[in-house]
């Protein structure tokens, strides 16, 4: 039985991985978490991301970054904001900013998903999804 929160369930899966060194984990595809690697990868949080499977069973193969020979994961924190039972909501003038901008809120938005400086430079608001740093 899949997760209903796939967020969640994505989050987690590359916190795990991170934690163990791991250099790929493996998501299910959704439009959702898709938006979502391809945020983490513009922002360089992870090396690239892939679709495999066919039908109904795809998934997203996300290739961890790590800093050089102590391979100490890039992301160091990865923090739900919104759920299910309780969605958090920002107007563009309340975003936050995330370690004063060491790290990024990842917002979904009228134009899709962005990170908070972009939402900010569009001057959109949106559903504060995760923090990452």
């Amino acid at each position: 039985m899949a997760p209903n929160d796939t967020i969640s369930d994505m989050l987690t899966r590359i916190r795990n991985a991170c934690a163990v060194r791991h250099p790929t984990t493996h998501v299910p595809t959704t439009k959702m978490t898709r938006s979502i690697a391809q945020v983490l990868k513009e922002e360089g949080f992870i090396e690239d991301f892939k679709e495999t499977g066919e039908g109904v069973k795809q998934f997203l193969v996300l290739t961890l970054k790590y800093k050089d020979k102590s391979r100490q994961p890039i992301i160091n924190m990865l923090k739900r904001a919104s759920k299910p039972g309780l969605r958090v909501y920002s107007k563009r003038k309340d975003l936050p900013r995330v370690l004063g901008g060491i790290g990024i809120a990842i917002i979904s938005t009228s134009k899709g998903v962005m990170t908070d400086r972009e939402a900010r430079r569009q001057n959109v608001g949106g559903e504060i999804l995760c923090y990452i740093w």
